[in-house]
């Protein structure tokens, strides 16, 4: 494929170019894993916002600007290049909005996705539960129908975000006789909801990225509800697919990791014995930009009206195993010296974060859906093979 852009999207990315470089703060941000880092982020969404660039691709409506998928693949171009911080709601604004543009009512999508794109509330996933990682189909945790309310009641585990956000989304089982995917309900719950407690489980780092959520008699509206009663599979697979496809993880950010590997292979190469090296950081390199133009490529084709189905799991896959690769090979250049403490002085004035990485990207293959359940999915649906 060819890929040029048009004049409209080179000014464009000139303005949110012009933007970035008189924003972005001077000194990183502290992890968003950790109570002050977290608020840290949070007024930097709300930077973005009062720039108007809290989620591009909504309609003005609801804080975006009504960009298409190419426009937004432009300013993550960008936003990496200026080297801005993370965005700590990615759970909300990458998946949970994508899916409130598509089931919410008008109404849901006017009280959550404004305060959403405007950094005013922060979101978490409630997925995962003991017993139900991967397969989420083996959800437990009741949403029982009482009037105008769900009572909540079980346990979920390794919500992302959960321990400083303000609400989380997930599946929950409103009808107590089915069984597998059938019966479940996507809900909104406010995590200062009477009955909530929200212990962190701490990463390998230390830090809280993560937390388990019991729910003891919990009472949720029924304006919290997303799509009808009982359809929350068909709503959660849709999620997934924007996780694992497209929002989540733009080329861009891989584009970034990859040109710092590089600079990193050229300053150490004089003093590396293996030659092999080499051609693992020219596979990095090409393999990352051949993920950017399949993405430019797959929202080319979403703009004009197209869909993404199956496919998001051969994406997922890719990105997840090529950060891991790119981490690996950073780790080989450095030697002993990557194992120096990846929030030291030292790691981030000369290691630039690598340790930090490498220590995430191993949750690459397990996030947003195991890397052996795609490898399911991509053979029974796009393959044609017989489940065993």
């Amino acid at each position: 494929m060819e890929l040029v852009y048009t004049a409209k999207q080179n000014q464009f990315r000139a303005e949110v170019r012009e933007w970035m470089n008189a924003n972005v703060p001077a000194t990183p941000l502290q992890s968003f894993d950790c109570k002050e880092g977290f608020e840290q982020h949070i007024a930097w969404e709300k930077t973005l916002a009062a720039g108007n660039w809290g989620m591009v691709t909504w309609p003005e409506a609801y804080g975006g600007r009504n960009c298409s998928l190419v426009e937004w693949l432009i300013f993550e171009e960008e936003y990496y290049r200026a080297d801005a911080p993370l965005r700590v709601n990615q759970n909300g604004i990458f998946l949970l909005g994508p899916t409130l543009m598509e089931y919410a009512t008008d109404a849901q999508k006017a009280r959550f996705l404004t305060k959403m794109a405007a950094g005013e509330e922060m979101w978490a996933q409630a997925w995962s539960e003991p017993g139900a990682g991967s397969d989420m189909a083996a959800i437990r945790c009741k949403a029982e129908p009482e009037g105008d309310e769900f009572v909540i009641n079980g346990q979920k585990i390794w919500s992302t975000r959960a321990v400083f956000a303000d609400y989380a989304f997930g599946l929950f089982r409103t009808d107590p006789q089915s069984q597998r995917h059938h019966g479940l309900s996507f809900i909104l719950v406010p995590l200062n909801a009477p009955g909530v407690t929200v212990r962190p489980i701490a990463q390998l780092d230390g830090m809280a990225g993560f937390a388990e959520i019991f729910f003891d008699d919990v009472r949720v509206n029924r304006d919290h509800l997303i799509g009808a009663e009982g359809e929350g599979w068909k709503i959660a697979m849709a999620t997934a697919g924007f996780e694992r496809g497209l929002m989540l993880r733009s080329p861009a950010r891989f584009q970034n990791t990859s040109k710092r590997l590089v600079e990193l292979y050229r300053r150490h190469r004089s003093d590396l014995l293996d030659a092999s090296l080499e051609d693992a950081v020219v596979r990095c390199y090409m393999d990352v930009e051949s993920y950017a133009l399949a993405t430019y490529q797959t929202a080319s084709r979403l703009d004009r009206g197209g869909s993404i189905g199956a496919e998001s799991s051969c994406n997922k896959i890719f990105w997840s195993e090529l950060d891991i690769r790119m981490h690996q090979t950073a780790m080989s250049i450095l030697g002993a010296r990557a194992e120096v403490e990846p929030h030291s002085e030292a790691q981030q004035q000369q290691l630039g974060r690598w340790l930090d990485g490498f220590l995430f990207s191993q949750s690459g293959p397990i996030y947003a859906g195991s890397n052996e359940i795609q490898r399911n999915i991509i053979a029974e649906r796009m393959l044609g093979m017989p489940r065993r």
